[in-house]
């Protein structure tokens, strides 16, 4: 599909308004926000940023949808939600086609991203009908107890440009089952993502009569994200991003007691030991370096090698990384795409130049890509460096393909201690085919980080699984297992059925 076709089959216009409540497009006039195409630099439509009193609009109608959606009993809703994941299959590759190219990953990661979307609605329907609560014995006669849910309201998502619009769709499609209302604030560096969203979901809402306050967006900078989450009627914020971002929004919101879901920063490290099957891993290990070019919050960052491999383990990376495909992320020759942006390009040129100054040593060689078919000057060559964990560049997360080579010499658990070593703690992997190294790597002295897997790489979550990690990863969790109930408001009820009035603990009180 030409890229004009794919616009115009998302009802994409050149210029498009940055606030809508359902099918509702408001008037908006704040700063235009220019999107342009990492891939090529040209340039695919305008947003106009939603003003403060667009924002209001949105709460205002979300509050008053809320009243109605939430009484809607549960199946009923995730038959909504199942309508929109058809409205997603329908789209899937013209809105794949318009991921990989506002935001740069490949067309295959795009189509695998809307396809996370149809996944979770899928998830989302069978869940309607499964939102259980729980009972419990009463230590009282003639008294019974459980605990049951409740939708919480207005659930506000700020999302992050390299999923830009999966992470939403994790968080609306359980919000929607479990009768809350969404209000979402898409990265400014992918916005029109954000509006083809919209405009599909708009559809399902109308098709049905529903108010549209069920699903509201609103476009702008950082200003917007701060607003929602100081409010008051936004008893959750999901945002995803980065640690410094994660801590900000953290503060505000427990400031005035809200709830806050955060997935923030990764520094993902694979442990290759003595016993791992070198011949299966390796393209793990590459997809998880330069797949999304790095900007995966799941991206490998570190590998940590048993010095009796080590040197196989480089030369095999040396020879796959020669192998490499830089260019047009929709061709699908090609295996690497560009960086979101330029500024991007300058924080992986600069970790690479720090990380030499600290003492490491580049075997692959890396950097920026010029001259035809690169004119958006956003490509850039993925880079191997040996490392030492302790390197202060090496203990934070750069949103770029940069791998880290890490070299140890005694059993697991001195990788395992490496690997434990830095602030975030998202996903984690072992390669081995010893169940005494996977088994020591998954107990309570293993892997600190959310995600940890044995014999795969550190980035492809499943649906089914919550997704989410520790530490400055924010602690976080959405998409499958019981991740809904962050949605919800926990009650527990206690009813007396008897004709007496006992006093739990068998504290007398006689009048």
């Amino acid at each position: 599909m030409e890229i004009k076709e794919i616009l115009e089959s998302l009802g994409i216009n050149a210029q498009n308004s940055g606030a809508a409540i359902g099918g509702n497009w408001l008037h908006t006039n704040g700063e235009t926000i220019s999107s342009y195409s990492p891939v090529d630099g040209k340039k695919i439509g305008e947003v106009s940023s939603a003003n403060e009193q667009n924002y209001h609009d949105c709460i205002d109608a979300g509050l008053e949808a809320f009243s109605t959606w939430k009484m809607m009993p549960a199946p009923q809703r995730g038959e909504i939600v199942r309508q929109f994941g058809e409205a997603l299959r329908m789209k899937k590759e013209a809105l794949g086609a318009l991921v990989s190219y506002e935001m740069g990953k490949s067309f295959q990661e795009g189509l695998g991203e809307v396809q996370e979307m149809i996944d979770i609605c899928d998830f989302a329907v069978g869940l309607s009908r499964q939102l259980h609560g729980f009972t419990m014995h009463s230590e009282r006669p003639m008294h019974r107890m459980y605990e049951q849910y409740h939708p919480i309201g207005v659930v506000g998502i700020i999302s992050a440009f390299n999923f830009p619009v999966a992470v939403w769709a994790w968080n609306t499609a359980l919000a929607w089952i479990c009768g809350d209302v969404c209000i979402w604030k898409p990265s400014e560096k992918a916005p029109l993502c954000g509006v083809a969203c919209q405009k599909i979901m708009a559809e399902v809402l109308t098709n049905n009569n529903l108010h549209g306050g069920i699903c509201s967006i609103v476009i702008g900078n950082a200003d917007l994200g701060k607003m929602m989450s100081a409010d008051k009627r936004i008893p959750l914020i999901s945002a995803t991003g980065s640690t410094r971002m994660g801590k900000s929004v953290g503060k505000v919101v427990g400031e005035r007691l809200g709830k806050s879901l955060l997935e923030l920063g990764g520094n993902n490290a694979v442990i290759l030991t003595p016993n791992a099957d070198l011949k299966m891993v390796i393209p793990a290990l590459v997809f998880g370096a330069v797949g999304t070019t790095g900007q995966r919050c799941t991206s490998t960052r570190r590998l940590i090698i048993h010095e009796s491999i080590y040197s196989d383990v480089k030369a095999a990376l040396v020879s796959a990384y020669g192998q490499l495909k830089i260019g047009d992320p929709l061709d699908e020759s090609n295996h690497v795409g560009p960086l979101i942006d330029v500024d991007a390009v300058e924080m992986y040129l600069q970790a690479i130049d720090a990380a030499k100054k600290e003492g490491g040593q580049v075997i692959v060689e890396g950097g920026q890509l010029k001259g035809a078919g690169y004119e958006s000057n956003c490509y850039v060559k993925p880079v191997i460096i040996e490392a030492k964990n302790e390197f202060k560049i090496v203990q934070h997360e750069t949103f770029a393909p940069i791998l880290y080579l890490i070299k140890y010499d005694g059993d697991v658990n001195q990788a395992i201690k490496i690997q434990n070593d830095v602030p975030q703690g998202l996903s984690s992997a072992i390669m081995t085919t010893d169940m005494r190294e996977q088994e020591a790597f998954l107990s309570h002295k293993g892997s600190d980080c959310g995600i940890a897997n044995v014999n795969i790489g550190t980035s492809g979550a499943e649906i089914g699984g919550a997704f989410g990690g520790e530490k400055e990863t924010g602690g976080g969790r959405e998409s499958g297992s019981d991740a809904w109930k962050v949605y919800m408001r926990r009650q527990t009820n206690t009813i007396n059925w008897g004709t007496s009035l006992p006093l739990a603990q068998g504290i007398k009180f006689e009048l």
